[in-house]
């Protein structure tokens, strides 16, 4: 990362701890200061300066490579809202809501999250078998990213 493109590295650090996104950076620096500046630029800021990390990965939650097409569906963030609820980060009333009416809709309806990277719709709800979790149908080997800071 270019440490000349960080103009004021305070400014930058009462972004994180305010939890401004990348983008809202990435458009503030090019609008103030006429730096091109990149997602994976903060990232390594972040993690250089040993900042926690932006979100939360729970592999046991979301065990598999997830397709770019995949990645905005609703049950993958509802098992990220999940993943956060678990590591203690506080989630908005709203998600909470949405959150606890999606597991209790897949339990009273005896259902889990089964994945196919293959399928053009990817995520499943299926009955649940045996060996899944409690909200996953997981698949033979594990295909995702394990969590790294």
């Amino acid at each position: 990362m270019g440490a000349k493109k960080i103009v004021d590295e305070d400014e930058v650090l009462q972004w994180f701890r305010e939890g401004k996104t990348y983008d809202f950076m990435i458009d503030y620096y090019k609008k103030h200061y006429n730096e091109t500046t990149t997602k994976a630029m903060w990232s390594t800021f972040r993690r250089r300066k040993k900042l926690p990390r932006r979100n939360v990965r729970n592999a046991d939650l979301i065990p598999w490579k997830v397709e770019e097409q995949h990645r905005y569906d609703y049950p993958v963030m509802m098992l990220r809202a999940e993943g956060r609820r678990l590591a203690g980060e506080k989630l908005t009333p709203a998600d909470e809501k949405r959150l606890a009416s999606w597991k209790a809709d897949l339990k009273a309806q005896d259902l889990v999250v089964h994945y196919d990277p293959e399928t053009k719709d990817g995520w499943f709800l299926i009955p649940r078998s045996e060996g899944d979790h409690e909200l996953i149908h997981p698949p033979e080997k594990a295909t995702g990213r394990k969590p790294v800071d």
